[in-house]
Order: C-alpha cells, then structure tokens, then sequence
C-alpha cells in the first residue's frame, strides 16, 4: 500500500526548531548564557501557550467544559496559535473525532494503538487525513463563535506574530534578542510541542486505568506535572466534559486551577462537573473486574466470585442509596435556605409595612389636630 504524501512544512518545522532547541541553545548557554528574565520569561511563555492549548483549545472548545468571556476567549486563541497546533477549528475537529473514534486505527488521527511514534508525531508527517482537512462538520457550535472564527481566518497573521512579535519585543526591552529569541521563542516552542504531544502517546501508554479499559487511556502523575493537568487521562476519556482532570484537590492540575480561579471573578462560567456518584461506581466497576481477573487464577474461583460479586452489588446498592440520601439532603437545605431567604424577606417587608403604618398613622394624627369646622357661633 502506497503510503500518503509527507508534509514537508511540518517536518521542516519540527526538524528545524528541534536542531535549534537540541543545538543552539545549549551552545548559547554555554557561550554566552541566558539571563533570569531569559528563563523566566521562557518558562511563563510555557505555561501561557500551552495551558491556551489545555484550558482552551481542549477544555473549553473542544469538549464546552465551561464558558469564557470573550476577553478570556481572545488571550487563549492567542495562546493557542503561539503553541503552533493549527487553529483553533482545525485542532478541535481533530480532538472530537478522537474521542468519537479512540483507538481505531481507520478513523482516530491519532491512534495510540499504531504505536508511540505514529501517535506523537508522526501522524502530522504525512497527509492521512486528507479527506476531511476541510471538513469542520462535527464543530458547526465553533463556527458560531467570533473569536473561533476570527482566529482561523488569521491564524497564520496570529501565530507569527505571536511566536516572533512576543519574543523579539522581550529581547529587545532586555537588550538581548537573539537570547531572548532563542530561548523564549524557539526552546520554548518545542518544549511545548512535545509535552502536549505526550498527551496524544505517553498518555495512552503509561500509567493506570482506574475507570476504564474500553481505550488505552491512562492515569499518570508524573505525566500530569508535565502537561498542565492533562496525564488524567483515563479519566477524561470516560468523563470528557467534566472541566477537571485531576479530580482530587491534590492532584496536580493548573488547567482546573485556572478555570476555576477565572470563574471566582466571574471571567469564566458554568463549570461543568461529572456527578460523583458516576465517578465512583465506574471506579468500583474497575475494581471488580480487576477482581474477578485475579480470582479466576484461583483453584476455588468459583466461590470466591460469587462472594466478590455478591459484595459488589451490595456496595453499588449503598452508593445508590447513599448519593440519593445526600441528593436528598442538598435539596432540603436548599429549600430550608430558600424558606429562611423568603421568611427574612416577609420579616423585612413586615419591618418596612410597620414603619410605614407609624408615619402614617403620625400624619393622620397630625392631621386630626387642625379644625377644618366653621367656628360655631353662640
């Protein structure tokens, strides 16, 4: 089968900023060094344009985990085309349909199943998806969106002036472009390439499975500190539109941690969250089939599953009846709080009828006090 036709902008693109990241900066740093505000700005131009990739162009368009302001909007599709993986249109149609299609090898872009490489890199190095590159029919809700829009239509404009304009501007207020340039532009380019790309290969390769085994995805801590939150994979295949990753508050995961500080000065909104009762019976189920997959080895299989399954549905039954009881319970103070909102209104609405009732009652009485009757003669 003949293979398809290499893309040779992308393969000059990550060759090229690969040899300057792998070669020159190292020379640089040896010969002339970089500065604190070289590595600084590098490293905050790190987390700018990939957590735009993470916290925009995934969470926020890709899977409508919450709302933005179009200020909020305007800075990660910026962010986004700094980090130069397409726009914004073209990425998410890619992301939908690998979640529609995860780990089929004829219709995911990015199948983990043809190995570390393919799912990497190498799907970008030739056109295996030529039949739908202008297909943006699974992202219609996208083409409603101005800022979504906009930066497609400028998206070369957008991406240079970001990955040039940003680092010469730093460069030359430091006194040192080419540093600057090398560092905060290129260095960090491929910084990001590369640990967002692990998400589409290590991130579907190493770690564990806790909530599912229907797909390769997996959970992974150290993959998480190094793709902004994004190693809790295994969890975001099964739970795509929750806007967390790392559900716990421990778990390492700046992407949640920015959504949810925006969201605290109201520049982003309606955050969604899977229920936890979803979240841990499908846990539970994972167990159990864990279970079940070590006891079947055992001479007495038989007895010990039917105990492990017997165990199993008297722990989903508790769940269930413990998550209606606190349903239950969140109602009831809801309306308790409802109720004790309306009485405080009643009670204000009595205070103001009362006091309204005394000065009328003050003006009756002074009114009472003149004598509108003809003096009676004698």
């Amino acid at each position: 089968m003949k293979k398809p036709r290499l893309l040779l902008t992308n393969i000059l693109v990550f060759t090229i900023t690969g040899l300057i990241a792998t070669v020159l900066v190292p020379i640089e740093a040896l010969i002339n060094g970089f500065d604190a505000l070289e590595i600084i700005a590098c490293v905050v131009l790190i987390y700018f344009s990939g957590m735009s990739i993470t916290a925009g162009y995934h969470r926020l368009w890709s899977h409508k985990a919450y709302q933005a302001n179009v200020f909020v909007r305007v800075v990660l599709a910026i962010g986004g085309a700094m980090s130069l993986q397409n726009s914004i249109l073209h990425w998410c149609s890619d992301h939908r349909i690998h979640h529609k299609h995860v780990d089929d090898n004829d219709h995911d872009p990015y199948s983990a199943k043809k190995g570390f490489w393919y799912s990497h890199i190498g799907w970008m190095l030739r056109e295996y998806q030529i039949q739908r590159y202008d297909d943006y029919s699974n992202c219609r809700d996208l083409q409603k969106d101005p800022v979504v829009m906009w930066q497609h239509k400028h998206y070369l404009k957008i991406m240079l002036s970001a990955n040039f304009g940003v680092p010469l501007l730093l460069g030359w207020l430091n006194g040192d472009i080419w540093g600057m340039l090398l560092l905060a532009g290129v260095f960090r380019l491929v910084v990001v390439h590369h640990v967002t790309f692990f998400i589409n290969s290590l991130a579907h390769i190493w770690g564990k499975q806790p909530y599912t085994d229907k797909n390769t995805a997996r959970d992974n801590d150290i993959l998480a500190f190094f793709t902004f939150g994004e190693g809790y994979h295994n969890f975001h295949h099964i739970f795509e539109y929750d806007y967390r990753n790392g559900i716990k508050w421990w778990q390492f995961d700046p992407t949640k941690w920015l959504i949810k500080g925006l969201s605290l000065v109201g520049w982003t909104s309606n955050l969604r969250r899977c229920p936890e009762e979803r979240i841990e019976k499908a846990k539970v189920a994972m167990q159990l089939k864990l279970a079940k997959e070590k006891v079947s080895k055992l001479a007495n299989a038989d007895e010990i599953l039917a105990k492990v399954q017997i165990e199993y549905e008297l722990l989903a039954q508790r769940m269930t009846d413990y998550y209606a009881a606190k349903k239950q319970l969140m109602e009831i103070k809801r309306q308790s709080l409802k109720r004790s909102y309306e009485n405080l209104e009643v009670h204000y609405k009595y205070k103001e009828l009362k006091q309204s009732l005394a000065i009328q009652k003050q003006k009756w009485l002074h009114l009472n006090q003149f004598d509108f009757l003809p003096a009676l003669t004698e």
